[in-house]
């Protein structure tokens, strides 16, 4: 593996797409990601893994952890690991013999990864629960949509921002520290608590007196005229967002119409309507090339399908093919390390028995797990 996290060994107890998300991007990364999954079943909402791209750049192995032989299996792999986390309730782990605990005991430096929606504490920690739950219990649900109704951004905010992503800073905080102390800790990774933090800018404007609770009034949730999304005349959408009066009058200049015109109409909503009139006399096409080179801050509101075909994702590779699968490319980049191009994901349990043999498993014992039906 290449990368800034080659020789970093992950251990991934598999559930649902945020957790198999943060091992993905700990894989793109360089890392050596290896992937814990159900030795009985995968789980109801899970995608198999070999068509899941979260699951790339991992090999996987599957484990009875119900089974104390399966349990202490892996608590052996434990001992040679850097990282390990699981995304299940609180408890279960423990009630698996690999909690936090169980598995410092035999490996003091390792980083130990819990990522949950509620947190590990609290009155709602054993509470069930989804995306749309914590980003309704921390504004943003409440921030976004039409002014009639809140609309749901898809599960991006509390799962992978608020959940993946600060998981993944978590565990890497960790471990450098880890490299420095010589000792391991628990990270606590919920949901709620990196939504509430996605929320920080709107926290400030709120109590500057910038930001109303009505949606659709303020400057970056539809409120205003200069940042929206408006129709083009083949029924498709572009997204405006000249905010500052530069781009806007670049924005004007283009579409043949009066910055000032538009400017001095009576509200925002009247401002809104005459550059609805004027986004709508032309296609989407005509208005990517009538704007083009330009600091108009007009782009076209591409589908999943179309997003790999613009020119600008085209020239930075920003998707990329792995087994016949269009999939985003690693990221961030790094000019000095950079990251392998992506490995397609194993089927469930297809690196079980290397995996084993790699960590000093002999021939014998695993023919004693597979037996005892430990592993898949």
């Amino acid at each position: 593996m290449t990368g800034p996290l080659a020789g970093v060994r992950v251990l991934e107890l598999r559930g649902l797409g945020p957790g198999p998300y943060a091992g993905m991007l700990l894989g793109d990364l360089g890392a050596d990601v290896i992937s814990v999954e159900r030795a009985s079943r995968p789980h109801s909402l899970s995608p198999p893994a070999a068509a899941d791209i979260a699951m790339r750049n991992k090999r996987s192995i599957a484990l009875d952890l119900k089974k104390p032989a399966g349990a202490a299996a892996l608590l052996r792999l434990v001992r040679d690991v850097d990282i390990v986390f699981e995304g299940f309730r609180p408890g279960v782990v423990e009630s698996l013999g690999v909690g936090p605990a169980d598995c410092h005991a035999v490996n003091p430096r390792l980083v130990y990864g819990r990522l949950t929606g509620w947190g590990q504490s609290g009155p709602l920690s054993q509470a069930a629960g989804h995306d749309i739950n914590y980003i309704a219990l921390t504004g943003v649900l409440a921030a976004i949509g039409s002014r009639d109704t809140p609309s749901i951004p898809l599960n991006l905010v509390g799962d992978y921002a608020g959940g993946s992503l600060f998981l993944v800073i978590g565990l890497l905080s960790a471990y450098i520290e880890a490299q420095r102390s010589g000792q391991g800790q628990v990270v606590d990774a919920a949901m709620i608590d990196g939504a509430a933090s996605l929320m920080s800018l709107f926290h400030t404007l709120s109590q500057l007196g910038h930001w109303s609770s009505e949606r659709g009034t303020n400057l970056l949730d539809g409120g205003a005229y200069n940042y929206a999304v408006y129709e083009t005349a083949d029924g498709k959408h572009v997204a405006l967002g000249c905010l500052e009066p530069e781009f806007f009058a670049v924005f004007a200049k283009c579409a043949g119409v009066s910055a000032d015109a538009i400017s001095g109409a009576a509200s925002s909503m009247d401002r809104s309507l005459l550059i609805a009139d004027v986004i709508r006399q032309r296609t989407q096409a005509e208005w990517i090339a009538l704007t083009a080179e330009s600091d108009a801050c007009l782009t076209p509101v591409l589908t999943i399908g179309d997003a790999p075909l613009h020119p600008h994702h085209i020239a930075r590779q920003t998707y990329v093919d792995v087994a016949e699968t269009v999939q985003p490319a690693p990221a961030p980049r790094f000019n000095r390390t950079p990251c392998a191009p992506p490995r397609p994901a194993s089927s469930e349990g297809a690196d079980t028995e290397s995996v084993l043999q790699e960590f000093g498993f002999e021939p014998s014992a695993i023919s004693q797990l597979r037996d005892a039906g430990v592993l898949r």
